[in-house]
């Protein structure tokens, strides 16, 4: 099948950003990075579990990836190599740490995965009461993915997370796509489960209007009132 154009210009761009960074142009070094830092970072920290480890996973990947970057060929995506090269790192530092025993699988799979938004991720609040909610939820489903077991908890990062295609997640960890299914399956029910177990208490206080929100609501109508009936309400 044909390249489009975008698509034909993106693979362009892309090859120009790999030739200034094998230069180490520092401004090509920079954008690669920013690009790809969250997936990155993301999918190092659902094999490490811990903040500070999966950043010395980056910067030793990235250390690595920019080191032979001049020997990449393109036979993948820049973003999947680097992938590849992160997910080694994390899996070697694991190793190093503990040998983790694999956990039970359950069929079956789920036909297909929807993409879990991070609570957080690319709203711009300004009611604090809302966005101190979401970031406890968020801060929650962070808790609850990092406990599930690894081979778990890596597949639904890559897929429910960042995205990836079945096939890209199978190749990222060396397993059938039908694995991938399964394994997808077996997260989400897991997580499903821990997540009702820790918010069931928590639905009284969903949807609130109190506070800042409440006072303001209240001041609003308590001054047209007192405009439109000043001798009725207000005597």
């Amino acid at each position: 099948m044909a390249q489009s154009s975008s698509e034909a210009e993106a693979r362009s761009a892309e090859a120009d950003l790999i030739r200034r960074a094998s230069r180490r142009e520092e401004a090509a070094i920079r954008s690669i990075i920013q690009v790809n830092n969250r997936r990155l970072y993301r999918v190092a920290r659902s094999i490490v579990r811990d903040d500070g480890e999966a950043e010395d996973v980056l910067q030793e990947a990235y250390f690595r990836a920019f080191s032979a970057i001049s020997n990449f060929r393109g036979d993948s995506s820049l973003a999947t190599w680097l992938t590849r090269i992160v997910v080694n790192e994390a899996l070697q530092r694991v190793r190093r740490h503990t040998d983790t025993p694999v956990a039970h699988i359950d069929p079956p799979p789920e036909p297909h995965a929807d993409i879990i938004p991070f609570p957080l991720s690319g709203q711009n609040l300004v009611d604090p009461e809302r966005a101190a909610s979401q970031h406890e939820i968020c801060r929650l489903l962070e808790q609850e993915i990092d406990r599930l077991p690894e081979e778990f908890r890596t597949v639904l990062v890559a897929r429910a997370i960042e995205g990836l295609s079945i096939e890209d997640t199978a190749e990222l960890y060396g397993i059938r796509p039908e694995t991938v299914k399964t394994r997808l399956h077996r997260a989400r029910k897991l997580l499903k489960s821990s997540l009702e177990e820790h918010i069931g208490p928590f639905f009284s206080d969903v949807f609130p209007f109190d506070g800042k929100r409440c006072e303001r609501l209240t001041n609003a109508v308590v001054a047209r009132l007192s405009r439109t009936g000043r001798g009725t309400f207000f005597a």
